[in-house]
């Protein structure tokens, strides 16, 4: 009677799990055994026909100039982004985390940029710091013109666009410190600021945690920005990785663009496993 309803159990189980096994073969798996299988073979021009090359185009791409341009070009993008667009999301966070009247409608507007797109961000950084036309087309420092300061001009859009996810994920942590703690450190003779470094921040860390890990892929997967703003340009200076995938998009070289598909794919979880390690030591995790 035991094993029949064991087995019973068992098969509810899997029907449960069918639909989403559904799903992660149709879209993850299947895609990445193409992408796998698309690497060990070399396209005509036309794609018409295609010839083994094994492992060799792996090591050759991998260790490409291309590819590590790509790769370089991607992390000075996720270093511009990810600590400015977290500092601003917790300063805000901070301010608006007030019991005062009005506050909810500063709180809304902090959080507007969420609803934003990709586009309608990089359209109105567009307008803002175009070289031509824009507002802020003097500002050497973010033009989109030089080589030096265009990823820069990039990657504000990219800050602006994801602040309101920071700042509601912080928000929502802060309002979740009991407020009994703060005062028990108050009457301990801590000040506002010795409060948030050595109560607060460590009872939110969590959800910085979390908001480190998605901010970084978000900044490994960044392309519409750049296609809208600078079409990897000027002279290849804003060509991330995933704007080097979509750029080998020729039948001839979809083998190269896979296998670099491959590599952001392992990049990306190599990261993110030893962000998970590293920053999980200093995360507080309350019972």
């Amino acid at each position: 009677m035991r094993g029949r309803r064991s087995w019973k159990d068992t098969a509810l189980g899997l029907a449960f799990l069918a639909p989403s096994a559904a799903v992660f073969v149709a879209f993850f798996f299947l895609p990445l055994y193409r992408l796998i299988r698309l690497g060990l073979f070399q396209q005509n021009r036309y794609g018409t026909k295609e010839t083994w090359v094994g492992f060799s185009q792996y090591t050759d791409t991998l260790t490409g100039q291309e590819f590590l341009d790509g790769v370089r070009i991607s992390a000075t993008y996720v270093l511009y982004t990810v600590p400015l667009g977290l500092v601003l999301g917790v300063l805000l966070a901070v301010a608006a985390n007030r019991r005062l009247r009005g506050m909810k409608v500063f709180q809304t507007i902090f959080a507007s940029t969420v609803a934003s797109s990709v586009a309608v961000a990089s359209v109105v950084f567009f307008v803002l710091i175009n070289p031509q036309v824009g507002y802020f087309s003097d500002v050497r420092f973010l033009s989109l013109a030089h080589p030096d300061s265009a990823l820069r001009g990039v990657a504000l859009s990219s800050v602006w666009q994801n602040l309101g996810l920071t700042f509601i994920i912080v928000l929502a942590a802060l309002q979740a410190v009991p407020e009994e703690i703060n005062e028990a450190a108050t009457l301990d003779g801590y000040g506002p600021v010795r409060r948030f470094f050595r109560v607060t921040l460590p009872l939110i860390s969590p959800s910085l945690l979390f908001l480190v890990v998605v901010l970084v892929i978000f900044g490994f997967q960044a392309f519409a920005q750049i296609d809208i703003l600078t079409g990897g340009g000027p002279a290849g200076a804003t060509e991330t990785l995933v704007y080097k995938i979509f750029d080998s998009r020729d039948p001839y070289r979809q083998g190269t663009g896979s296998v670099m598909a491959i590599g952001l794919f392992a990049l990306t979880t190599v990261v993110t496993a030893l962000q998970f390690r590293l920053l999980n030591r200093r995360v507080h995790y309350g019972n």
